[in-house]
């Protein structure tokens, strides 16, 4: 027998009552599935783990708790209690970081502890983050106890039909199952949501990225930042080489290295030491990484491919320019938001002119806040994340209604042989 979604409230009418009214009387529960979420949402300084997606959900459930939303979070064990809550979300426990044996682990115990950590959850409304075969075990879950399920693409190579940061078959075979059932998909730019109507043959509901913190202003003639995981695909071997392009410049370089990519982050750590106006920092909690935002005139991004990097709100937040070789697809009034640069030698030159000419510095200054404050505010991300819920729960009670009118509708087969 068909039943009413959980969250989902009717008028005296028997139709969906106002979105602000009747069906925020009831709000449904969210649980974010982000397994690797517990250090930055904690707190926890022990845990050398900070990731952009991770940050992006914890200003999102703080936000959804604010305002009254039930919210519970499903992660890895890092050692916490099973459940614990956490300024007022209950967090479920899954599997721990290398559980498990290579091959079968696969199942058990990430898919098992998953799923048992959703039922434990028992949410109206999974909510999943970046690519992977997490999104097909959410999709599948939330399908089988006909719940709804949220993708939320944190790059654009999410939309890409090749899935390149997915790195075995299977899993992306599982992502695109996912990407294709599941209730519905939030992307962070226009370009995501044409890459993935044009590729996967979905609609997508922008949300900007947002950030929850404003530093100190940004001042000319500081410090030249960057910061981020040292992994390949970032390339902070062209960081180095800008340093030694602009000896006259102080550069400081905030960011441990990646599990797996331990070689590379020695490298840097090697070439750092032996230039005299780099200094580079290691892993920093994410706590205390604003602190080196506020020294900051000037941040340099070195990814070829990004989605929207926490980063560049820190710094434009603040008023601080950023420099970078990808488009993060910003505009306002007409004027693209950051300076991109097409190669090295574009982004020694682009530094140097905006490090040496206050003027210019303080008009991409200004406008770098503007932008920030008019769009990636977490109260406004929020607030379109609430109407794609409702629509969603919209969506799920009309199709419901359907199903009964036409079971209603069937003639009587009793007495038939």
């Amino acid at each position: 027998m068909n039943s009413l979604p959980r969250g989902v409230e009717y008028g005296a009418t028997g139709e969906p009552g106002d979105r602000r009214q009747n069906a925020r009387m009831q709000r449904p529960h969210i649980c974010f599935v982000a397994p690797g979420m517990w250090p930055v949402f904690s707190g926890d300084r022990r845990i050398e783990a900070v990731g952009g997606a991770e940050v992006q959900q914890s200003f999102l459930v703080r936000e959804l708790v604010r305002r009254r939303y039930p919210v519970s979070m499903i992660c890895m064990d890092y050692g916490q209690s099973d459940p614990c809550i956490v300024d007022g979300v209950t967090v479920h426990r899954m599997h721990a970081p290398e559980a498990g044996l290579p091959v079968v682990r696969f199942l058990h115990p990430r898919l098992t502890s998953l799923w048992s950590a959703m039922r434990r959850a028992d949410a109206d409304i999974y909510y999943q983050r970046t690519s992977g075969a997490l999104t097909g075990f959410v999709a599948a879950f939330s399908r089988l106890r006909h719940r709804l399920s949220v993708f939320a693409a944190a790059s654009d190579a999410d939309c890409d039909p090749a899935a390149p940061f997915i790195r075995f078959g299977r899993d992306r075979a599982l992502y695109r199952w996912g990407l294709r059932h599941v209730s519905g998909i939030v992307v962070q730019s226009e370009r995501q949501r044409e890459a993935l109507a044009r590729h996967y043959g979905r609609g997508a509901t922008v949300v900007p990225s947002c950030y929850g913190h404003t530093g100190k202003p940004s001042h000319p003639g500081r410090i030249i930042l960057w910061a981020g995981m040292i992994k390949q695909i970032k390339r902070p071997d062209l960081f180095i080489d800008l340093a030694r392009r602009c000896p006259h410049y102080r550069f400081r370089l905030v960011g441990g290295g990646a599990r797996d990519e331990s070689a590379l982050f020695n490298r840097i750590c090697r070439e750092a030491t032996a230039l005299p106006n780099v200094e580079m920092t290691g892993f920093v909690p994410f706590a205390d990484v604003e602190g080196h935002f506020d020294d900051g005139s000037l941040l340099v991004n070195t990814s070829p491919t990004e989605g929207f990097p926490n980063t560049f709100l820190q710094a434009w937040s603040r008023g601080m320019p950023t420099v970078s070789l990808f488009d993060p697809d910003a505009r306002w009034q007409g004027h693209r938001v950051g300076e991109v640069v097409g190669s090295s030698d574009d982004m020694a030159s682009c530094v140097r002119s905006l490090m040496n000419d206050e003027a210019r510095w303080r008009r991409i200054s200004a406008l770098s806040r503007k932008y920030f404050e008019a769009h990636h505010s977490v109260d406004h991300a929020v607030d379109i994340y609430e109407a794609v819920f409702d629509r969603l729960r919209a969506a799920a009670s009309a199709r419901i209604g359907q199903a009964r009118d036409s079971n209603s509708s069937r003639p009587c087969q009793a007495g038939r042989k």
